[in-house]
């Protein structure tokens, strides 16, 4: 089943693709951004993806594109590094769909969702601390916080009393069911276990600092003229990327509150910024759709802000 990524359309068309252009697709998944892509031009792709089975897809999806589609096991945040050991110093365009793709929501075994019971995992990779790993192990008042500041759950301090009280905890049903326990169904029908289940996802695969590092690695590979375009799915992720091309494309603009502290005499190193919503059809037809958010910008000829990632 051809898997297709929210916006594919709109991101093509913010890449402006040319027969013989070189993209990255830093966030494979399934494959949409890099088939609609290769589909629109004779360009080439790199594909980038830390989830092992995203990658098994990628390379079963490259025999059929002789050579233009390129795949690499690992993470966006060091893209410009990864090509460079490749022999590709600087691409035409990068995209990036961050958040997890339905594949991995879909997958019981990847504990990703309380759809479905499954271990409490949420690695992106197949190595690393797990969900679980941080909900039995983690001290109340550190859970606690962490679940406000990257679930925005306003209870967060009344869960994670919960959630340690329960422990161990080790199964994704188990955990809704702990949250459900202490938390009523909002009005609009959103299940309380959402925020927590979001937070620790982005915990566990350090969501927020990759796309940061992705940034910065996208800047320093991208032509004079490239193009960067980013989908977000909600408030965290879409204000990071707000924030960069906002300062990078603004001369004197200070540093955010996500990014490091930069220097007020930098040139713009992007321009042309552009942001775009799905059409309602798409969100009819793909609800995941509705809070997607792409930002794309041109790179333009300055130099990067920073020669290296922090």
């Amino acid at each position: 089943m051809t898997h297709l990524s929210v916006m594919a359309s709109e991101v093509v068309s913010a890449l402006k693709p040319q027969a013989g252009e070189v993209f990255v697709d830093g966030t494979f998944g399934r494959g949409g951004y890099t088939r609609a892509l290769l589909d629109s031009v004779a360009c080439t792709v790199w594909a980038i993806d830390r989830d092992p089975e995203a990658v098994r897809a990628a390379r079963d999806m490259a025999g059929n594109y002789n050579g233009r589609l390129q795949v690499i096991d690992g993470c966006f945040g060091r893209m410009d590094h990864l090509l460079a050991e490749r022999g590709v110093n600087a691409v035409d365009g990068v995209t990036l769909d961050i958040g997890v793709s339905s594949p991995q929501f879909d997958n019981p075994e990847r504990g990703f969702s309380f759809r479905f019971d499954g271990p409490l995992d949420m690695r992106m990779s197949a190595s690393g601390t797990t969900a679980a790993d941080l909900v039995n192990e983690m001290e109340e008042e550190d859970l606690a916080n962490l679940i406000y500041r990257l679930g925005e759950e306003r209870h967060s301090r009344r869960i994670a009393k919960a959630i340690v009280k329960a422990r161990p905890i080790t199964r994704t049903g188990q955990l809704a069911d702990v949250i459900r326990s202490v938390m009523r169904k909002s009005h609009d029908g959103i299940d309380p276990a959402t925020r927590t289940f979001q937070a620790l996802r982005i915990a566990v695969n350090d969501e927020l600092g990759e796309l940061e590092r992705g940034l910065r690695a996208a800047e320093r590979i991208l032509k004079p003229g490239g193009r960067l375009a980013v989908v977000a799915f909600h408030s965290l992720e879409d204000r990071i990327v707000k924030e960069f091309v906002k300062e990078r494309s603004q001369k004197g603009q200070g540093g955010s509150r996500h990014l490091p502290e930069t220097k007020q005499s930098h040139e713009p190193s992007f321009v042309d910024v552009g942001r775009r919503m799905p059409s309602q059809a798409e969100v009819q037809a793909n609800p995941r759709a509705r809070s997607a958010r792409l930002r794309f910008a041109t790179r333009s000829q300055a130099m990067s802000w920073e020669s290296e990632a922090s």
